[in-house]
């Protein structure tokens, strides 16, 4: 099953890197579906099982989230087109790295200011062309039991581009958090032996005109998503709860006696 996984995977970076070179079309659009079809087919192979709650927009939309994983675009992709902003050394990870451009990801070196300028500039340019940005704005992957503060420059984008933001929780298994000094292929390798679970919850949209600022935009987003977070771990606790209690049998009493109890 492993060689299977990481085989297709090649593959499909391999196709991507192909069409994204042989294309007609390859506006932003036409990246966003094709990388919306090889993270679907991703998903599909490595047996990931997405469930989704909430609704996502029908127009162009500055998607953002908490970030525990590579996994985290590959589930969000996989359910809607989108053109992701990931840091600039995904770009050189071999064979991925050049699938990932292909496939309309924004690089960024987050220590360079006129990199984050020229990332923001063609995620303003993408979100003009119709087409939803994807942003994980703590600006690295956490082991997702906390959140760090999210970073504003992409809140100030909405405004500038006058599209909603929309918050959305990405709850996995810890095994599946890829943090602080992980390589990626032990990581994925083992990821291979798994089918990984992800929840994805999608709150509300935030009109950046209801907000003072891109910092108090930044604010309610992560408090949003820190929200969705807390109330997905009650709702699975509790569920947790009831099916237990409901399973638990009395083996004192008859079932006469129980009944009459």
């Amino acid at each position: 099953m492993r060689l299977v996984r990481v085989a297709r995977l090649a593959q499909t970076a391999l196709e991507a890197v192909g069409i994204s070179r042989m294309a007609r079309d390859n506006s932003a659009a036409a990246r966003a579906r094709r990388l919306h079809f090889a993270c679907t087919d991703i998903a599909a192979t490595h047996g990931l099982q997405l469930a989704m709650r909430g609704q996502l927009p029908l127009g162009p939309a500055i998607l953002v989230a908490n970030h525990v994983s590579y996994l985290d675009v590959i589930a969000i992709s996989a359910v809607t087109p989108c053109a992701p902003i990931a840091k600039c050394q995904v770009g050189r990870w071999p064979v991925i790295g050049s699938a990932a451009v292909g496939l309309g990801a924004i690089l960024v070196d987050r220590d360079d200011p006129w990199s984050r300028v020229v990332a923001l500039r063609r995620a303003y340019a993408t979100l003009r062309a119709g087409v939803s940005i994807l942003n994980f704005p703590e600006g690295t992957t956490t082991d997702g039991n906390r959140m760090l503060p999210f970073k504003r420059g992409i809140f100030g984008l909405a405004a500038l581009a006058n599209v909603p933001v929309i918050p959305i929780a990405v709850k996995c298994a810890e095994e599946l958090a890829w943090y602080g000094d992980a390589s990626f292929l032990p990581h994925y390798l083992r990821t291979t032996q798994l089918d990984p679970k992800i929840e994805l919850v999608i709150g509300p949209p935030l009109l950046p005109s209801q907000f003072a600022s891109a910092d108090e935009l930044a604010l309610v987003a992560h408090h949003r998503i820190a929200r969705m977070l807390r109330d997905s771990e009650e709702s699975h606790a509790a569920n947790l709860r009831s099916r237990v209690s409901a399973s638990r049998s009395n083996t004192v009493l008859s079932p006469a006696d129980r009944r009459s109890a």
